[in-house]
Order: C-alpha cells, then sequence, then structure tokens
C-alpha cells in the first residue's frame, strides 16, 4: 500500500511506541571506520582465521628455506669448479630434492589456508545477507518511499558481492604478507645486514606512496558504486515499467537515462580503477632499485670475498620474495578501497533507521470482532505539510465504509494508518477497544485483509500464491477461496489449472484474473477486517462485475475499509466517508449526502459532465453515456 504522496518519508512517529523509531548511526564514520566495522564481522571467527594464521606461517617459513638450499647447491658447484675438483651431483641432487619436498609442503600448506580463508569469507557474507535480508523487515514503509528498488537491490546484492570478492582476495594475502616480510627480512639479516639495510630503504617511501594513492582512490570508488546503484535503478524501473514506455514511445528517452548512468558509472570505474592500478607499479619501481642496488652492491662483496655467490644468490632471490609481499600488500590496499566502498553502503542500510520496537508487553485481543475506531488521529509525512488532522471516525463491526475524495486527500493513508505501516502522530487507533499501538504488528497485520489496486503476485503456481494468505492452507481450502471468489472458473481454463506457474509478470494472467486471485488470498486468510485500496480501477466492466462479486463475497461478515472512486464499489456501502486535505467533511448513506448537497454530491454530479464521456467519482473517467451500468445495486450483469 502506497501512499499518495510518494516518497515523502514520514518524519514524526508516534510518541507512545516505545519512545519511538530505533535510532541508529545512519553512515560509517569514513574508510577507517568501515575497517574497524569489518574487522567486528571478522572477530567472532577468529579461530579459523588464527589457524589459517598458523598454517600460512608454516607455509612461509618452509617456503623461506629454498633460497638457502639454492644459495648451498650454487656453492657446491661453484667451488668445485674454481677448485678444479669433481662435482658432488649426489649432495646437490639431495639438495634438490629437500628443496623440491619443502616446495611442495609449502604449498600443500598455503592450499589448506586458502580453504580455511574462503570458509571464513563464505560465513561472514552469509551472516551480512542474512542480517541485510532482516534489516529489510525492520525498515519502515517511508525508506523504500524514499529509495528505489534498485538502489536497495545493489545495495543487498552487487555491494554485497564485491565485498565477498576483495575479502576472498585480500585476506590470505594481508594474513601472511606480514610474517612474510618478517621471515624474509630475519634471513636477509643472517646473510648480510648491510644489504638488508639496502633493501629497508624503500619501505618506508612504497609505505608513504601507498597511503597517498589509496587516500585519493577511496571517494573514486565510492562514486563508482554509488554510480553503479543509480544505473541498477534505473534498469529496475524500465524494466517494470517498459509497457508503458513503449506505449507512450519513450524508449529513446529511456535509453538516453541509461547511457547518462552508463557513461557516469563508466566514468566513475576509470578513474577509481586507474587510481588503484597507479599503486602497483609504483611499488614495483620502488622495489626494482631496491633489487639493482643489491646486485651491484652483492657482487661488490663476492669480488672482495665478503660473501659467497650463493648467498648472494640467497639474498637476491630473498630481496625478491620481500618485494613482493610489499607489491601484494600495495595491489591489496587498491582493491580494499572498492571493498570499503561497497561495505560503507551495506553499513548505510544496515544503520537506516527502524521503525519502533513491538511493545516489550503487547495487547492481545482474543476475538475480533472489527470495531475500528479512530479517536483524534493527525498524522503528516513532513512536519511542516500537515495531512490528517484531529480525525474521529467509528466504525461498527460487519460494516463496510467508503472513503472517498480527491486525489491527495488521504484516503490510503488511513489504510497505511490501519495497518501501521506508518505511526500516527498523534491520536489513536482502536481495535475492538485496544489501542493498536499496544499490540505487535504481526498480531494486527494477521487480523487485515489487504487486496490492492496494484496486484503482487510471485513466481510460483496459482495455487501457492492463493495460499499466501494463510499458512498451511490445503488444497481444498485452496480451492473453495478460489471458487467463492469467482476465479475458480478461470483458473480450470488454463493449462496447468491451479499448477499453472507464474512468471515474475504473471504473464498470460490478466489484470483482472490477477486480482481475482488476490481476492481468493484475502478471503482464504479470514481477516476480521478488511482493506480494499481501489481494487477495480484498472479493469474492464465486465471484470469488474466478477471482482465486485468476489468482494461482495469477501466483506460478508467483515468491517470493511472501501478506497474506490468507481460508483457501483461504493453505492451499497453502510457508511461512506469524503474525505479533503485529510479531514472528513461529509459521512452518510449515498442516498442521505446526495440529499445534502454537498460535497459528496458535487463529486457525483461530476459523473455527468463531458460530451460523451464523464468522470467517475474522484475525477476517473467511466464508461460512455448510455452503456448499462454494472455493480451489485443493479443485480446481475449478464456475462
Amino acid at each position: 500500500m502506497v501512499s499518495p504522496h510518494g516518497r515523502r518519508a514520514c518524519l514524526r512517529r508516534h510518541p507512545r511506541a516505545n519512545g519511538g523509531p530505533v535510532k541508529t548511526r545512519t553512515e560509517p564514520a569514513g574508510p577507517s571506520g568501515t575497517g574497524r566495522r569489518l574487522l567486528g564481522l571478522l572477530y567472532p571467527h577468529r579461530r579459523p582465521i588464527s589457524v589459517a594464521l598458523l598454517v600460512g606461517i608454516v607455509g612461509i617459513v618452509l617456503n623461506a628455506f629454498g633460497p638457502l638450499l639454492l644459495g648451498r647447491a650454487t656453492d657446491l658447484i661453484f667451488d668445485a669448479l674454481v677448485d678444479g675438483s669433481d662435482i658432488d651431483f649426489g649432495a646437490v641432487g639431495r639438495l634438490l630434492l629437500l628443496l623440491l619436498a619443502l616446495y611442495g609442503a609449502a604449498s600443500l600448506f598455503m592450499l589448506a589456508q586458502g580453504r580455511l580463508v574462503a570458509a571464513v569469507v563464505q560465513r561472514v557474507v552469509f551472516g551480512l545477507r542474512q542480517k541485510a535480508q532482516a534489516k529489510l523487515g525492520r525498515l519502515p514503509l517511508r525508506y523504500f518511499d524514499r529509495n528505489p528498488a534498485g538502489e536497495v537491490l545493489s545495495r543487498t546484492t552487487n555491494d554485497v558481492d564485491n565485498l565477498q570478492q576483495t575479502l576472498q582476495q585480500t585476506l590470505a594475502e594481508l594474513i601472511t604478507a606480514v610474517f612474510s616480510l618478517l621471515t624474509m627480512l630475519v634471513l636477509m639479516l643472517v646473510i648480510s645486514p648491510s644489504l638488508a639495510l639496502i633493501m629497508l630503504a624503500g619501505v618506508p617511501v612504497s609505505g608513504l606512496l601507498a597511503a597517498w594513492i589509496s587516500k585519493r582512490a577511496q571517494p573514486r570508488f565510492t562514486d563508482q558504486w554509488e554510480a553503479n546503484g543509480a544505473m541498477n535503478a534505473q534498469v529496475e524501473e524500465v524494466y517494470t515499467g517498459h509497457s508503458l514506455i513503449k506505449g507512450f514511445s519513450r524508449r529513446e528517452q529511456a535509453e538516453e537515462r541509461f547511457d547518462a548512468h552508463n557513461d557516469a558509472l563508466f566514468r566513475a570505474g576509470a578513474k577509481a580503477q586507474f587510481a588503484s592500478g597507479t599503486i602497483e607499479p609504483a611499488m614495483m619501481f620502488i622495489a626494482n632499485i631496491g633489487y639493482v642496488a643489491v646486485a651491484v652492491v652483492g657482487a661488490w662483496k663476492v669480488v672482495s670475498g665478503e660473501l659467497t655467490l650463493g648467498d648472494v644468490q640467497a639474498f637476491i632471490l630473498y630481496s625478491r620474495q620481500f618485494s613482493q609481499p610489499i607489491v601484494q600488500v600495495a595491489a591489496v590496499a587498491g582493491r580494499l578501497q572498492s571493498g570499503i566502498a561497497s561495505a560503507a553502503r551495506v553499513f548505510t542500510l544496515l544503520d537506516a533507521e527502524e521503525q519502533s520496537p513491538d511493545p516489550q508487553d503487547p495487547a492481545r485481543v482474543r476475538a475480533t470482532a472489527g470495531r475500528v475506531e479512530f479517536e483524534g488521529v493527525s498524522f503528516r509525512y513532513s512536519p511542516e505539510t500537515p495531512l490528517i488532522e484531529q480525525l474521529s471516525l467509528t466504525v461498527e463491526p460487519g460494516s463496510t465504509v467508503a472513503i472517498v475524495g480527491p486525489t491527495g486527500a488521504g484516503k490510503t493513508t488511513l489504510g497505511n494508518l490501519l495497518l501501521r505501516f506508518y505511526e500516527v502522530d498523534e491520536g489513536r487507533i482502536l481495535l475492538d477497544g485496544t489501542d493498536i499501538a499496544t499490540m505487535t504488528r504481526d498480531d494486527l497485520r494477521t487480523r487485515f485483509g489487504l487486496v490492492l489496486q496494484d496486484t503482487w503476485l510471485f513466481g510460483g503456481s496459482i495455487a501457492e500464491n492463493i495460499a499466501y494468505g494463510r499458512a498451511g492452507a490445503t488444497r481444498e481450502e485452496i480451492v473453495a477461496a478460489a471458487s467463492a471468489t469467482c476465479a475458480d472458473r478461470f483458473i480450470r481454463t488454463l493449462p496447468d489449472g491451479y499448477d499453472t506457474v507464474l512468471d515474475d509478470e504473471s504473464a498470460g494472467v490478466s489484470a483482472g484474473e490477477k486480482q481475482l486471485i488476490t481476492v481468493a488470498r484475502a478471503f482464504l486468510a479470514k481477516p476480521a477486517v478488511l482493506v480494499l485500496d481501489e481494487a477495480t480501477s484498472s479493469v474492464d466492466t465486465r471484470t469488474e462485475v466478477l471482482i465486485q462479486r468476489a468482494m461482495n463475497t469477501l466483506r460478508a461478515g467483515r468491517t470493511s475499509f472501501v478506497i474506490a472512486h468507481r460508483l457501483s464499489t461504493i453505492r451499497d456501502a453502510d457508511v461512506i466517508v469524503v474525505m479533503e486535505s485529510g479531514r472528513i467533511v461529509e459521512r452518510g448513506t449515498h442516498d442521505e449526502l446526495i440529499r445534502e448537497q454537498g460535497a459528496y454530491a458535487r463529486l457525483y454530479d461530476a459523473r455527468t459532465q463531458g460530451p460523451g464521456r464523464s468522470a467517475g467519482i474522484d475525477g476517473q473517467p467511466k464508461p460512455l453515456a448510455g452503456a448499462r451500468p454494472t455493480g451489485p445495486a443493479l443485480g446481475p450483469h449478464p456475462l
């Protein structure tokens, strides 16, 4: 049920609902704050991460002995050539076999580390998706009024997936990089402290350069994922409204908007990737300078006899291995910028203001008769724009109340307040004498049935869509509900009957047939109170008769709120309430209101205006003049 005020948010909440809405942080405190929250997500998995760390350290240590063994083999060969003696190929072979065994064992340990890290990342992202899904269930309706569906989907899918890839690619490297650097540094100091100092000289320069580049890359990644969310919102909007876009020949304009979003994403992505991509080449340049310096100084030390050729060979290999983690960390830093930008967007969703919690000790209505009372209810979507002011209304059990009025009068808002999609600012709403603000939302909504103008059917069989009205419904109950609401006949004409599978757009089922399915769903729920929000406004006259009959069956013995503009759906109501600017200006039966010659009479008289065609009760078109009117007040319509 969507507010007529579109995306305007409800900024004032019910003063009695446990102190108002839940206040949470609205934005992570920059990249550092986002990073700390990511660490908080990893903290519950510290044990498997510690095991992965230990396994990685073992692999690093085993791998670190490789250059020493190669250097020893080189010395055996070089010394034999210098002395003119025979080369001890047996010793060299044993060293190479030992080297092969060490490298094989190191690879196995690194493989085990990768598997452990992958499991941790999957669990973290699994939990994050669960949190996002649970959060969506706790968000108030105004959040979805203010944020495009594509943007919300982008945060819960694309951004979470990007964060998963980032953690998967970087976590293992971050775990091992520091220990690789320490291991290589210790071994280089053992071989030659002077050469080790040469390598260390470039580390501060590398760190400062990587930090400088990362700081400038972060905003670009934020822009990239914001542009990605905007483009997804545009795609979702075009996809759901493609029939209207084609009908109004607006395909070119839609393509232009998509091209604009796509171009913005291209530019933002190119800038972000270029900025982060400069880190690794810069690190490699500094590392290569150190490598050249080590090679030159090492050669001089071999000539002077300070080091053996094998020592210099081992040191050069260590220097390359020492530079590799630095380059990897720099590359990781670039990838982390993208992941942190996505994480910030996900955390913003998780930090959004939630609806007020249910009462700790909720009231329960044992048997719902269906008496509804509005006592001095006031509500506004924004503080500066009043909508409903001091509205009072009593609806007796089993009666039908029709709510009419011009667009923006607050008709649909009443339904939103009844179901607590929004909370009232002042006053209260009573259900059988119980303030609905003291009930849990689930308990309240199980007592209401809802049929909207915009039908909602999910991907599944027709039987499953009807059974959505009540958990555990049997096939017999589903068929009975469909039969009672005039849906059984058309369902049985479909190829698979009740097992006919509907896709996302319910292709093959007309708008009126979809509406009959939703009425059957509401009938199966057996609610005490019904809210029918212009349920026949988008169907043809013949289908309206079927839906009206179905709704008459549905309304029997139930309190009903009918928000409609077609006379056939409101003329037989027990009470007709006329709203203007959020206030009730008239109430009574159809005949009583016509005799009063007030607002309702003016709306009714508007039906006869216009050449050949006329307007409905709130200005909507009605059939051509002279066409046979329909509706339950006029008897059955020949089909």
